[in-house]
């Protein structure tokens, strides 16, 4: 785990490059100084890594069920300033979305797990309900519907602390401000005001609204984001003295009088307006509703836009009590397990099988990461087999106008939450029906599709194919010829990133070693990868720790998407700069792409020169 953590950290560009650090229920998501300091290709090789995807303003590494431990591992690594829910960093560069994804990302990551938990438990009492193994006023029923309730009943509370993380506050401050939203006399003071004739009361002469905040979403946020701006102000403005205690009074006077005159009636009439706006749309068309959310779902997953979502999910349960969008959600997770499940069996690949079995058993719990990045999307057609296949699932159960009646993550447990308290009824029934389908619709698109891309592979294969012809690498530097294995960086000494050789430059030249096109090319200037016309992709990775130097002593004489010849100027460095600055010359040549190949052959040489063979690339 701490040799991953060290290959994560290194391809993100350092700890330097490190704002902040957050993990969700599979991925580690990254805010980084300088992006291009990263090395997505090389992370995605990286054994122990699914996938990279750059979205929402984050850099996010896919890593499974295990995340938790690689950012335990990752976090003792880079050691203090950053947090795992926060940090503080300029996000003026930010798009709107990008800065609202990370928002609320970083708000509802830390409670995903829970809440899957806690709908779960609410799916097993109904389920229980329905078959009278137990009833609403058994001690049994009290006990456990009270841990499936709370978190949800409390949310302001919950939502108080990582809102205060996330907006860079004193989260048990804004953890106080959610407890006033929720305590009992403010209930009681609810219930009075629903009475035929209330009393009215009064903050200053103010005439107070009292709503029912327990379960609220939106409320909470704003009022954690404008009591963390108030105490970032009173810090610094007020003497260390007196700080500690005088900004959370001031905050406490403030925030939560206004919270209860201004931001909760407000927040809470915009909560209404969206639920509103969702029930009008998805009634409108609500098979549509469900053929697009379960088409585009896991897109949106790999984008990181479905964060987007999950407050209006929440939303939804808050106002309405219940939630149409969540059920549309299932068929999708399910469509991608029938395509695993469906290469799993058709898999002769040993490890490959392994791989697709797991992740088909791990989607069935809603974790579909693994079978999408390790499965489906590498061979294209089970991804968008899949896709369509949650679509048409998905328009059954939006057909039926099934509802969820408490919040988790998208899978086989949402059927239990689907069940109303009247009992299961066609709306249930629709939700199995509609994942079904998208299973096995899956399951035997992804079958067909590859017996008859294999067919056709048997029928177009030539009997007398000649074999492949080597492709042939010149050095792109003259100087001395060193085993990859002796190289100071493990990165490239372990072959992790691929095969090849180093070389100790005496020119400060690299030229082409192919015919082919500049598919990288690094702000820093210390890296290239070239992409040959024989469809190998070459990394030459001048120095060692070089990026530090952020491009000084490099110059480029190409550019990203430039068709090079073999022979062609790259790059020009200085090497006696390079050297006096403490940097190890030693350059990898590397075939990033190595593992497409029979073997990459190293020319026995101590010594070559520009031009010289130096790798034989075996198809």
């Amino acid at each position: 785990m701490k040799e991953l953590a060290k290959k994560i950290v290194a391809g993100v560009g350092g700890k330097d490059n490190i704002i902040s650090l957050m993990h969700c229920a599979t991925r580690l998501r990254f805010k980084l100084k300088n992006y291009s300091l990263a090395q997505a290709e090389a992370l995605k090789n990286t054994a122990g890594i699914i996938m990279v995807v750059e979205s929402g303003g984050q850099f996010q590494v896919v890593i499974g069920n295990h995340v938790a431990d690689v950012f335990a591992a990752v976090n003792a690594l880079i050691g203090l300033g950053v947090t795992e829910h926060a940090a503080q960093d300029d996000e003026s560069k930010d798009g709107l979305l990008s800065r609202f994804v990370y928002i609320i990302s970083g708000i509802f990551t830390p409670l995903i797990g829970l809440l899957a938990a806690t709908g779960i438990l609410k799916g097993l009492l109904a389920v229980a309900l329905v078959c009278q193994w137990t009833s609403e006023q058994s001690g049994t029923y009290l006990l456990l519907f009270s841990a499936s309730d709370s978190l949800f009943y409390f949310f302001p509370i919950i939502l108080g602390y990582t809102a205060g993380k996330r907006f860079g506050g004193n989260p048990f401050l804004t953890m106080v401000v959610g407890g006033a939203l929720v305590h009992p006399l403010v209930l009681r003071a609810f219930e009075s005001a629903q009475a035929p004739d209330p009393t009215a009361l009064h903050f200053l002469g103010l005439p107070i609204t009292f709503i029912n905040y327990t379960s609220s979403v939106i409320p909470i946020i704003f009022s954690a984001w404008l009591c963390s701006l108030m105490e970032k102000r009173l810090n610094a403005w007020l003497p260390s003295a007196i700080k500690n205690f005088f900004t959370p009074l001031l905050c406490m006077a403030v925030i939560i009088p206004v919270t209860f005159l201004v931001i909760g009636p407000l927040s809470t009439w915009v909560s209404e307006l969206i639920a509103a706006g969702y029930l009008y749309l998805y009634h409108a068309a609500p098979w549509f509703a469900g053929a697009v959310m379960g088409g585009l779902w896991q897109i949106f997953v790999m984008f990181g836009l479905h964060w987007g979502l999950v407050p209006l999910c929440i939303n939804n349960f808050t106002v309405l009590g219940y939630d149409t969008m969540l059920p549309l959600l299932m068929p999708a997770i399910m469509a991608q397990v029938g395509a695993a499940l469906a290469i799993f069996m058709g898999e002769r690949d040993g490890q490959k099988k392994i791989v697709a079995g797991s992740a088909a058993i791990t989607g069935l719990f809603g974790i579909t990461e693994p079978a999408v990045y390790g499965v489906n999307l590498p061979r294209k057609y089970p991804f968008i087999i899949a896709c369509v296949s949650g679509a048409i699932g998905a328009g059954v159960i939006g057909f039926a106008q099934t509802k969820a009646y408490s919040f988790g993550i998208p899978s086989i447990f949402t059927f239990m939450q689907t069940i109303p308290a009247t009992g299961v009824d066609f709306t249930v029934w629709a939700s199995v029906i509609g994942a079904a389908i998208a299973a096995v619709g899956a399951f035997a698109g992804t079958v067909i599709f590859n017996l008859t891309v294999k067919d056709k592979s048997v029928t177009t294969e030539a009997p007398t194919e000649a074999l492949p012809r080597p492709e042939v690498l010149i050095s792109p530097l003259s100087g001395n010829v060193v085993e990859l294995a002796t190289v100071s960086d493990a990165t490239f000494a372990s072959g992790m990133l691929g095969k090849g050789v180093a070389i100790v430059p005496t020119l400060g030249e690299v030229r082409s070693p192919v015919d082919g096109r500049i598919g990288s090319l690094f702000a820093t200037l210390h890296a290239i990868g070239i992409e040959s016309n024989g469809g190998s992709e070459i990394l030459i990775h001048v120095g060692i720790d070089t990026v530090k130097l952020a491009g000084q002593y490099f110059t480029a004489h190409i550019n990203i998407g430039d068709e090079v010849k073999a022979g062609d100027l790259l790059l020009t460095f200085d090497l006696t700069a390079i050297a006096a600055a403490g940097f190890d010359l030693t350059t990898p040549v590397l075939v990033s792409n190595s593992d497409d190949y029979t073997d990459v052959l190293i020319m026995e040489a101590d010594a070559v020169n520009i031009q010289e063979p130096l790798l034989t690339i075996i198809q």
